[in-house]
């Protein structure tokens, strides 16, 4: 592995970081080792979040949804702009993959670190980026060559190529807005239900079809490229230990891979990267079918939730590496590295992993992680902080690396039984039991639906934590130096001085047992009612929909009989709180 020599005199800069949580506190931490300054924002709910207090510098953006907050371009530009700001990093999620967000920053005479506008909109478009793969021949299934505009459509192409099929936002990522449709009488609503993920999740809904690949295993490609021309494939992973589309579980390099595979792999993300003039740090992936069959999915024109891991194997700070290809620099490698030992990365998710892995928010009375040897963790939270359900259900992110991966399971398991979180449910039993599975550990036979059709350890349900209402701040304003200033303060402070109207609406709906009334399966936002008031149900009719923590849940009929709503649309919900009845 060839260095360059990054002792170059740097400028110095001040970074807006327009994110939240774990990510948020990993770019401060490289901001700090840079010799950069940070700025944070947080919606109302983060105000005592670690990132803020971490942070050189920390502005509100008022609100508590990621529409008022984390996903509003004008207020982000905004502090920017108040705040000195000279670069803004969008970490990942909310609109670290958005054109029109990166465009606004460059207008604004900021620098945007990641890639081009022009990039993320061509390979951020899932049907461009098909375009893209074919062009440079990259493996590659069948699929429509442009987004769908009705679930009609979505059920023609399962007639002529049959099931499984993929539905995917064509402007998303992270598995928002992914639907994987195995009956022909599921296709139509799961149309809808991705549409709908897209749209609150990005901002489009838009949505292409592709043939899915039975069983498949996913693999990716860590790219880093800068704009001297310069694209390396930093290392490969495998992440396919997943549910629901999301990853659970992430390790590089991808084990048990072929080396021709390896080699088309690096290729492929290579090719698709040059000829998208890509710059910055990003991610090719790839399904890997039981058969052997490789096919591009999608490039993500961001740093990846598990980056990590490619990290500890490569001996690469990634974030520190888009640093410096902000300023202008060459990459720090011009090849791609042999990786150092084997490293495993677990998601440490507010998640009853005994439960249908369901959301958990709440506020953690316990968090003691683990360390020693090999052990590096990655959090954004810590005891005492509330894990609000509005947002997403990473807390942490727990990365094991060893020589070998046989050590690193050895590690691995150690670790995981040293993490204790208290206050909210979490995943670690889940990662517990994983790590005891010869498929996992031995054949390596898992692949992206293994844990909904063969993990079969039963996880006890967590004890149910009713979590705190949303933080609420009653604003005000003060005068300092002759300066107006806006004040925020937690609304709890005014308790005894005015009545909460949501409080007591949720209080009178509180855990109650009576056969008709419907309880809201998880904390969070009644997204929408699918059945009107005052119609007649039938045991097992989905009448609902709720939204936590990024993630829809239906609300499914208990029995039969008419329906009368007792919540409405918007409203947040406490779970197993009375949202309806069914007389």
């Amino acid at each position: 592995m060839k260095l360059m020599n990054t002792n170059n005199k740097k400028n110095q800069h001040k970074v807006l970081i327009a994110n939240r949580g774990e990510i948020a506190v990993r770019i401060i931490r490289a901001c700090r080792d840079y010799g950069f300054t940070s700025v944070a924002v947080y919606a109302d709910s983060d105000i005592d979040a670690l990132h803020v207090s971490m942070a050189d510098e920390a502005y509100g953006l008022g609100g508590n949804s990621p529409a008022q907050s984390y996903l509003n371009i004008e207020k982000l530009i905004e502090i920017a702009k108040k705040s000195g700001a000279t670069m803004v990093h969008p970490g990942y999620g909310f609109l670290s993959e958005r054109a029109e967000f990166a465009r606004a920053v460059q207008n604004a005479g900021l620098i945007w670190i990641g890639p081009s506008p022009e990039s993320i909109g061509i390979l951020g478009d899932k049907v461009q980026a098909r375009h893209i793969a074919l062009q440079v021949g990259a493996p590659l299934v069948v699929g429509t060559p442009d987004p769908v505009e009705t679930a009609q459509e979505v059920v023609q192409f399962a007639d002529q190529h049959g099931l499984p099929i993929a539905i995917k936002a064509a402007f998303g990522g992270g598995g928002r807005g992914l639907k994987v449709a195995w009956h022909m009488h599921e296709v139509e609503e799961l149309y809808h239900s991705a549409v709908r993920e897209a749209t609150a999740a990005f901002g489009r809904g838009e949505c292409f079809i592709e043939q899915f690949l039975h069983n498949p295993r996913h693999i990716e490609a860590q790219v880093i490229a800068d704009t001297h021309g310069n694209v390396v494939v930093v290392g490969t992973r495998d992440c396919s230990l997943q549910r629901r589309n999301q990853k659970l579980v992430e390790e590089s390099p991808a084990p048990f891979l072929s080396r021709d595979i390896e080699q088309q792999i690096i290729r492929a993300s290579t090719d698709i990267c040059q000829k998208a003039g890509y710059v910055g740090a990003g991610t090719v992936e790839f399904l890997l079918s039981q058969e052997g069959t490789l096919s591009f999915l999608e490039v993500n024109t961001r740093l990846q939730v598990e980056h990590p891991v490619t990290e500890e194997t490569a001996g690469i700070d990634l974030v520190v590496e888009q640093l410096r290809i902000a300023e202008g620099l060459p990459l720090s490698i011009q090849e791609t590295p042999k990786p150092r030992g084997h490293a495993f990365e677990f998601r440490i998710n507010a998640e009853d992993a005994g439960n249908g892995f369901l959301p958990t928010p709440g506020t953690l009375l316990r968090f003691d992680a683990p360390s020693g040897p090999g052990i590096r963790v990655d959090s954004g939270v810590a005891a005492g902080k509330t894990i609000p359900g509005t947002f997403d259900s990473l807390m942490a992110k727990l990365i094991v690396v060893g020589q070998t991966r046989e050590q690193a399971i050895s590690r691995a398991r150690r670790a995981l039984a040293e993490f204790k979180i208290e206050g909210v449910a979490s995943v670690l039993p889940f990662h517990r039991a994983v790590m005891e599975q010869a498929d996992f550990c031995e054949q390596f036979n898992v692949h992206t639906r293994w844990i909904e059709t063969e993990f079969s350890v039963a996880i006890p349900p967590a004890k149910r934590q009713l979590p705190q209402s949303e933080q609420e701040l009653t604003r005000t304003f003060i005068e300092i130096d002759g300066k107006r200033c806006e004040l925020g303060l937690p609304a709890q402070l005014f308790a005894g001085m005015a009545v909460n109207q949501n409080a007591t609406h949720q209080t009178l709906h509180a855990i109650e047992s009576n056969p008709n009334h419907v309880n809201a399966p998880i904390s969070g936002v009644l997204f929408n009612w699918l059945v009107p008031q005052g119609n007649k149900v039938t045991e097992g009719d989905v009448i609902g929909v709720m939204e936590a923590m990024k993630m829809e849940v239906q609300v499914v009929a208990h029995r039969s009989g008419q329906l009368k709503y007792a919540a409405n649309q918007g409203d947040f919900i406490n779970a197993e709180s009375k949202i309806a009845e069914i007389n």
